[in-house]
């Protein structure tokens, strides 16, 4: 563990103990809030000039790595952690624009798969790039190699805190 992760660590363990945050952790938490919406929103104005919403792009991420491009709606609405009902009406407006198909799943009347049709699959080719190199001059070039290591640290100790049953799981397979 790093030198820093093992701060993070002891700062988490204090910070448990506590009854209140500190007025610097609640400054910090709200630039976080504050510093993510604003990456959403400049990486969503980036992605609307390519004729997508952020919206359009997960789902057609989600189906571009899909095995064989297709997943059930409520597979899809559980990856990209939406609500079936909102999936749905956006779905719809994909549809329109041709970008995804839906389709009766074979296996079972109940449900519906989405397909990745050719012209989502060229749409979300085309996007990809500008879409990186966004994510690269409005992020990655904000932050020196110790940055990313620190943001790093910083993220999976809130993963763990957030999951411990996964971290334990996985802590379980590296000893195999």
């Amino acid at each position: 563990m790093t030198a820093i992760a093992e701060d993070v660590a002891r700062d988490a363990t204090a910070a448990v103990s506590r009854r209140r945050m500190t007025s610097r952790e609640l400054a910090i938490w709200r630039s976080l809030l504050d510093t993510t919406a604003e990456l959403r929103r400049a990486l969503g104005a980036d992605l609307q000039e390519l004729d997508l919403s952020p919206g359009d792009y997960q789902v057609l991420l989600a189906l571009s790595e899909a095995d064989g491009r297709r997943m059930r709606s409520s597979e899809l609405a559980s990856s990209i952690d939406w609500e079936r009902s909102r999936l749905s009406h956006h779905l719809g407006r994909m549809e329109r624009r041709g970008l995804i198909r839906r389709e009766d799943c074979a296996t079972d009347n109940r449900g519906a798969e989405v397909l990745l049709t050719e012209a989502g699959a060229q749409l979300f080719r085309s996007a990809t790039t500008p879409h990186m190199r966004a994510i690269k001059k409005r992020f990655a070039d904000a932050l020196t190699p110790g940055q990313f290591n620190a943001l790093a640290d910083v993220l999976q100790s809130l993963q763990h805190h957030l999951h411990p049953a996964l971290t334990n799981d996985r802590a379980g397979d590296d000893r195999s």
